[in-house]
Protein backbone atom coordinates (compact mmCIF):
# COMPACT_ATOMS: atom_id res chain seq x y z
CA UNK A 1 0.00 0.00 0.00
CA UNK A 2 1.11 3.48 -0.56
CA UNK A 3 1.25 5.27 2.51
CA UNK A 4 3.04 8.81 1.60
CA UNK A 5 3.86 10.57 -1.61
CA UNK A 6 6.19 13.38 -1.90
CA UNK A 7 5.60 14.79 -5.08
CA UNK A 8 2.80 17.32 -4.98
CA UNK A 9 1.44 17.18 -8.28
CA UNK A 10 1.29 13.10 -8.22
CA UNK A 11 -0.04 13.21 -4.65
CA UNK A 12 -2.55 15.44 -5.76
CA UNK A 13 -3.60 13.57 -9.16
CA UNK A 14 -3.64 10.25 -6.75
CA UNK A 15 -6.09 11.59 -4.07
CA UNK A 16 -8.27 13.26 -6.55
CA UNK A 17 -7.72 11.99 -10.23
CA UNK A 18 -7.08 14.99 -11.56
CA UNK A 19 -4.11 15.36 -13.41
CA UNK A 20 -3.29 19.44 -12.52
CA UNK A 21 0.58 19.36 -13.10
CA UNK A 22 1.22 16.15 -14.44
CA UNK A 23 2.10 16.22 -18.10
CA UNK A 24 -1.58 14.08 -19.20
CA UNK A 25 0.27 12.03 -21.48
CA UNK A 26 1.75 10.34 -18.53
CA UNK A 27 -1.12 9.63 -16.36
CA UNK A 28 -2.20 6.31 -18.15
CA UNK A 29 1.36 5.11 -17.47
CA UNK A 30 1.57 6.63 -14.11
CA UNK A 31 -1.92 5.00 -13.17
CA UNK A 32 -0.33 1.11 -13.68
CA UNK A 33 2.83 2.38 -11.76
CA UNK A 34 0.67 3.54 -8.52
CA UNK A 35 -2.01 0.89 -8.79
CA UNK A 36 0.89 -2.13 -9.20
CA UNK A 37 2.81 -0.08 -6.20
CA UNK A 38 -0.54 0.16 -4.20
CA UNK A 39 -0.51 -3.51 -4.35
CA UNK A 40 2.53 -4.69 -3.94
CA UNK A 41 3.65 -6.56 -0.73
CA UNK A 42 7.37 -5.87 -1.49
CA UNK A 43 9.38 -4.04 -4.00
CA UNK A 44 10.24 -6.79 -6.21
CA UNK A 45 6.49 -6.81 -7.33
CA UNK A 46 7.17 -4.20 -9.47
CA UNK A 47 9.89 -5.91 -10.94
CA UNK A 48 8.14 -5.56 -14.72
CA UNK A 49 11.10 -6.02 -17.81
CA UNK A 50 8.69 -2.77 -18.88
CA UNK A 51 8.96 -0.71 -15.68
CA UNK A 52 12.89 -1.01 -15.51
CA UNK A 53 12.74 -1.50 -11.73
CA UNK A 54 16.00 -1.33 -9.93
CA UNK A 55 17.65 -0.58 -6.20
CA UNK A 56 19.42 2.47 -5.99
CA UNK A 57 22.60 3.00 -4.50
CA UNK A 58 24.48 5.60 -3.20
CA UNK A 59 22.74 8.73 -1.23
CA UNK A 60 19.76 6.83 -2.49
CA UNK A 61 20.31 3.16 -0.85
CA UNK A 62 17.34 1.54 0.60
CA UNK A 63 14.92 3.35 -2.20
CA UNK A 64 13.56 1.63 -5.65
CA UNK A 65 12.89 3.31 -9.14
CA UNK A 66 10.69 2.33 -11.76
CA UNK A 67 10.29 4.12 -15.28
CA UNK A 68 7.14 6.45 -16.12
CA UNK A 69 9.16 8.13 -19.16
CA UNK A 70 12.50 8.36 -20.84
CA UNK A 71 13.92 11.14 -18.71
CA UNK A 72 11.47 10.52 -15.15
CA UNK A 73 11.69 7.96 -12.51
CA UNK A 74 8.90 7.10 -10.15
CA UNK A 75 10.91 6.32 -7.09
CA UNK A 76 10.20 4.59 -3.52
CA UNK A 77 11.13 3.96 -0.01
CA UNK A 78 10.01 0.67 1.66
CA UNK A 79 9.11 0.29 5.12
CA UNK A 80 6.51 -2.30 6.55
CA UNK A 81 4.89 -3.43 4.02
CA UNK A 82 4.01 -0.21 2.24
CA UNK A 83 5.42 2.21 -0.18
CA UNK A 84 6.76 5.52 1.45
CA UNK A 85 7.98 8.59 0.02
CA UNK A 86 7.10 8.15 -3.46
CA UNK A 87 8.21 10.98 -5.64
CA UNK A 88 8.31 11.75 -9.55
CA UNK A 89 12.11 12.88 -10.37
CA UNK A 90 13.47 14.26 -13.51
CA UNK A 91 16.74 11.92 -13.12
CA UNK A 92 18.63 13.38 -16.84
Amino acid sequence: MIKSIRHKALRAWWESGRAGRLNADWTKRLALIMARLDAAASPEDMNDPGLHFHALSGNMKGRYSVQPTANWRVTFGWQSDNAVDVDLEDCH
